[in-house]
């Protein structure tokens, strides 16, 4: 099992941190180690002082795929569920500077919280999320304002690797990043269902 994350498919995200808006799609990845599920709590790391959340929509694929055409893109994922892509943005930035890849800003432990899916067939479009933290809304998205489309992530995305059964896709963000401390808890929402809910400690 795989887990892409597509970077700044977002452009006001892009926009807030400064980068520029990609004419393709950014893509990195993270090991099967930074999936947390079943809504158990986020532990701070102690190498990081500025851990950002950015929550996103997630495709599950459902079938193997390489040199997807994007025609036939919605074949191979049948639901879409909700996740967090915590980034240390302290080292992130350090790595930046330096002209490093920034793997230890994102692919730590537990840095891939999972909600629940979807069935893609249930869901309206544009598709509606947000996330609240202690109550309080702090991310909002919607499928309108995505750069790439989930069929054109998934055929660009398959030029380069096969994709299988079971791997996550993690279609960027949207503005509104910021960060976690402990005992906060975040809850994110495709439409008005709450799939992922856990604290921070």
């Amino acid at each position: 099992m795989k887990i892409i994350c597509i970077g700044r498919n977002y452009a006001e995200h892009a926009k807030e941190l400064n980068n520029a808006v990609p004419e393709k799609p950014v893509f990195f990845m993270k090991p099967d180690t930074a999936l947390l599920t079943d809504n158990k709590p986020f532990y701070l790391p102690d190498f990081s002082q500025e851990v950002h959340y950015e929550t996103e929509l997630v495709l599950r694929i459902s079938k193997m795929g390489k040199h997807v055409e994007k025609g036939f893109a919605r074949r191979y994922y049948d639901e879409i569920g909700i996740g967090i892509d915590f980034t240390a943005r302290d080292l992130q930035r350090e790595c930046k500077q330096k002209g490093l890849p920034w793997e230890i800003a994102k692919a730590f432990d537990n840095s891939a919280p999972l909600g629940g899916f979807l069935p893609k067939k249930e869901l309206p479009d544009p598709i509606l999320f947000h996330l609240n933290i202690n109550g309080e809304t702090v991310q909002e998205g919607t499928t309108e304002d995505l750069l790439f489309s989930f069929d054109e992530l998934i055929a660009y995305v398959s030029r380069f690797i096969t994709l299988r059964t079971g791997d996550l896709i993690y279609t960027g963000t949207p503005a509104g990043v910021g960060s976690v401390k402990k005992g906060d808890r975040l809850q994110a929402y495709i439409g008005e269902k709450l799939l992922l809910d856990f604290e921070v400690k």
